[in-house]
């Protein structure tokens, strides 16, 4: 009976392992599904991953290019590969826009036609209301991209993948800002930035025009990005202050003896849409009080013609004293290195301005010399490194002028703008005519006797403002408006910088 009841215990038992062994291979079969479905999932989200990187610096690199050209002095600039494609500073309207189209394996490229393969379909969302509700006129301006011009254009491999590029202006429907504060972002007039108060403003005078920047980059999986810049150029902010600044020790000063000349530090001269109306500054500006300067200067000026150097008109009939004194200057005057105070500072300064300049000319150099491309409209920013003569010259120049040896100055020729002589900071003139200086002048002087440089840390020395007794010209006219106007702009500054969900 017992050896009945232990087999019937042993029948029932049969199986067990089987059952568990199955178990066992179902778990193991759970966790393998597990594993794969899991090793899916992390290479997918790898792969969108790696394709929302790469559409993302492709649209960048697009931004990054374009805000780049921008810039006159670049060597890949708009002006030097695609001239006419920029419209003259602060003109370029938020409905006027314009593209860098980077047509990779000859693909026609048309933002402005709706419908078509990367069309801007955000340029009507965006500026609709400032634009009637219209797209982009088709077709609109374009320039192709580095990547479309030799040498880049021979590579082996293909640039970013960015499709278009726009750069247009900004208005305030555009933006949808109430800039004006009347409770309304109604204005479609451009938006300028002031760089001082970092605020967008109507006004032209305060600064120049903000720029948009929108990058549309597509990838062959047709993954796709669309990233925007709000730039604007960043000046100088080059402040001078005075008229006519001299700085340096035992400052040299001879001017002519005619009536017309004058050294005037009241604000004149309208540039565009910008009009005077800023405080007076200095005439004549020197920086040593425990030296000569002072002495030299007053000892030069004529006691009957002494009100020709004042902020303001002399009243009749007694002439006031002339308008002579000590300045200093900004701590940073928009780099942090240019104090102007030291040889080292002013240095700085010509290497700032130097390396944002629209043309550098090795002296000597004439008239000649001057870019036609400069105009009204179109300051310029020009250095020259030596001497420059200008001679029987009656036109006038416009911009920043900077000139690292002597000058030598037709008073027939006139200036409009910012006028600096550093290194030798000699500025002469014996001829006769009635030219004038429409902004500022500035002299320093960096080098020694011979010519050689002075310590980084030594102050400037004994700069020559030497128009002789018999010369002609009318003389320095301080201008608020084109001492900004004339300053370079280092950079395009990006204001915002945001991705727009499609």
């Amino acid at each position: 009976m017992k050896g009945r009841r232990r087999t019937r215990k042993r029948q029932k038992e049969n199986g067990i392992a089987l059952l568990i062994a199955i178990f066992i291979l179902l778990l193991i079969g759970v966790a393998a599904i597990a594993l794969v479905v899991s090793s899916g999932a992390e290479s997918a989200l790898a792969g969108n991953y790696r394709s929302s990187t790469s559409v993302y610096y492709a649209a960048v690199a697009g931004l990054e290019e374009v805000r780049a050209r921008l810039r006159p002095t670049d060597p890949n600039s708009f002006t030097n590969t695609a001239p006419g494609f920029l419209p003259p500073p602060g003109t370029l309207g938020d409905c006027n826009p314009i593209y860098v189209t980077n047509p990779i394996g000859g693909v026609a490229i048309t933002p402005w036609v709706q419908g078509s393969d990367y069309s801007d379909t955000q340029f009507i969302q965006e500026h609709g209301d400032a634009c009637a509700g219209a797209g982009p006129p088709s077709p609109s301006p374009t320039a192709p991209s580095l990547w479309n011009l030799n040498p880049l254009k021979s590579l082996a491999f293909p640039g970013p993948l960015y499709k278009w590029v726009r750069i247009n202006g900004v208005s305030e429907k555009s933006l949808n800002l109430d800039v004006d504060a009347d409770g309304r972002a109604d204005s479609i007039a451009p938006l300028y930035f002031d760089n001082a108060n970092r605020v967008f403003s109507n006004n032209p005078g305060v600064g120049p025009q903000a720029l948009e920047l929108t990058a549309l980059a597509v990838l062959p999986n047709r993954t796709q990005k669309l990233l925007q810049y709000l730039v604007a150029p960043t000046p100088l902010n080059l402040t001078l202050p005075a008229a006519l600044t001299l700085d340096g020790n035992n400052v040299q000063f001879t001017v002519p003896n005619s009536a017309n000349f004058q050294v005037s530090g009241t604000d004149q001269g309208s540039v565009g849409s910008c009009n005077p109306g800023a405080v007076a500054v200095t005439a004549v500006g020197y920086t040593n009080s425990s030296d000569a300067s002072r002495t030299n200067i007053l000892n030069a000026i004529q006691a009957n013609l002494t009100g020709n150097y004042t902020p303001t008109p002399p009243p009749p009939p007694t002439p006031p004293p002339p308008n002579v004194n000590l300045v200093s200057f900004s701590s940073s005057l928009g780099c942090p290195r240019c104090s102007l105070t030291t040889v080292g500072g002013v240095n700085a300064l010509v290497q700032a301005i130097t390396q944002s300049a629209d043309v550098v000319i090795q002296g000597p150099a004439t008239q000649s010399s001057m870019p036609s491309a400069m105009s009204a409209s179109h300051p310029m920013t020009i250095v020259v490194n030596g001497n420059l003569t200008f001679a029987d010259w009656h036109s006038t120049g416009y911009g920043l002028l900077l000139v690292t040896g002597d000058f030598t100055f037709d008073p027939g020729a006139s200036w409009d703008g910012i006028v600096l002589v550093i290194g030798t900071g000699n500025l002469y003139s014996a001829q006769s005519g009635n030219g004038q200086f429409l902004g500022a002048v500035f002299l320093a002087r960096t080098l020694d006797a011979s010519r050689n440089p002075l310590p980084p840390g030594s102050p400037p020395v004994s700069p020559y403002f030497d128009f002789t007794p018999a010369s002609g010209s009318n003389g320095v006219y301080y201008s608020s408006c084109w001492v900004q106007v004339a300053q370079p702009a280092s950079t395009y500054k990006v204001l915002s910088f945001h991705e727009i969900s499609q």
